[in-house]
C-alpha cells in the first residue's frame, strides 16, 4: 500500500516531486517511482489553456484536472489551489472539491487576486489575517487529517525575508502542514527559513527562477522536507517540440537530430496492452 504523504513526512522522508501538468507527464512520473507529484498551476494552465500563469485559470479548470490526475496515478497528489479562487466560502469549497478528487495536499497561497506566478515581478499579497483566517477554514474545512494544507507566502519578493519568514511563523501556528516561502534568492536565505521556521518546509526549484537549484541532498541537509521542480517537465517537453518541430520543418521528416520516445514503450505507458486483453477476451471476432 503506498504511504500517504503524511506519514512520510511523519517518518521523517524527504520528499521528492516533479511538476506534472497533463496526464501524459503524470502518467510518466508516476511509473517512474517518485514519492508524489506536484501538479503545476503554471503547467497545468500553459497546457489546458495556453495562457500565463495570472489567476486566469478557475477552480472547476484546475479541480478537473487535478482529479483526472489523482484517478490515473497511484503516487500522493500535491496540487496548487492559487489563492483558493476566491474569498473564505471558495477556500472551504476548494479544499473540499480537492480532497474529493483525491489529491492528497493543496497549496494556497497569500497573493492578491489576481495572483501571478511566483518567479515573476510585481506580486502583491494580502494582509496577513486574511491569510491566516484561510488557513483555518482550509484546515475545518477537510475531512481527514490525511490531506494536507500548504501554505505558501509570496511576500519575500515586495516585503522582504523578515516579513516572509514572520508570515511563515505564522501560518504554523494557523495549523498549515507545511510552509512554502517562495522566491527566496540565496542558499543563506534557505538556510534561514529552515532555523526559524519550526514547520515541515517545503522548497520549490525552478530552473531559471529566482531560488537557486540545489539538489535533493542539499535541500534535505538544509532542513526542507519536500522540494518541488515544477517546470522541469514542460520545460523539457518545450525543449524537445521544438527541436523535433524544426527538424520536420526543415528536412521533410524526422531524422536522428530527433530523439524520440519509443512507439512500443508509449503504448505501454498510456495502457493499450490492457485493451489488447480486454479484445481478447471480449471483443467478436
Amino acid at each position: 500500500m503506498t504511504k500517504t504523504l503524511k506519514q512520510m513526512l511523519t517518518d521523517g522522508e524527504f520528499v521528492l516531486a516533479p511538476g506534472v501538468y497533463d496526464l501524459i507527464s503524470a502518467l510518466m512520473a508516476d511509473w517512474m517511482g517518485f514519492q508524489a507529484l506536484y501538479m503545476t498551476g503554471y503547467g497545468t494552465v500553459a497546457s489546458y489553456l495556453g495562457l500565463p500563469d495570472a489567476g486566469i485559470a478557475t477552480y472547476r479548470d484546475m479541480v478537473e484536472r487535478a482529479g483526472r490526475i489523482a484517478m490515473m496515478t497511484k503516487t500522493p497528489l500535491i496540487a496548487d489551489a492559487d489563492t483558493g479562487y476566491g474569498g473564505l466560502l471558495n477556500v472551504a469549497h476548494t479544499v473540499k472539491g480537492y480532497e474529493q478528487a483525491g489529491v492528497a495536499a493543496i497549496q494556497l497561497e497569500d497573493q492578491q487576486f489576481p495572483k501571478k506566478c511566483g518567479h515573476t515581478p510585481n506580486r502583491k499579497v494580502v494582509p496577513l489575517d486574511e491569510m491566516l483566517r484561510k488557513i483555518e477554514v482550509a484546515c475545518d474545512s477537510r475531512s481527514s487529517d490525511d490531506f494536507l494544507v500548504i501554505a505558501r507566502t509570496d511576500a519575500r519578493t515586495a516585503l522582504g525575508l523578515d516579513e516572509a519568514i514572520r508570515r511563515g511563523k505564522a501560518f504554523k501556528e494557523a495549523g498549515a502542514d507545511v510552509v512554502f516561502v517562495e522566491s527566496v534568492e540565496s542558499e543563506d536565505e534557505m538556510r534561514r527559513v529552515n532555523a526559524e521556521i519550526d514547520a515541515p518546509t517545503l522548497a520549490n526549484m525552478v530552473e531559471g527562477g529566482k531560488t537557486p537549484i540545489l539538489s535533493k541532498a542539499g535541500l534535505e541537509e538544509m532542513g526542507y522536507n519536500i522540494a518541488i521542480f515544477p517546470g522541469a517537465g514542460f520545460l523539457a517537453a518545450g525543449a524537445a517540440l521544438e527541436n523535433v518541430y524544426a527538424d520536420l520543418l526543415e528536412n521533410g521528416r524526422t531524422t536522428e537530430r530527433s530523439p524520440l520516445y519509443s512507439f512500443e514503450e508509449f503504448n505501454k505507458l498510456i495502457g493499450f496492452p490492457d485493451v489488447w486483453e480486454f479484445d481478447k477476451k471480449y471483443a467478436e471476432d
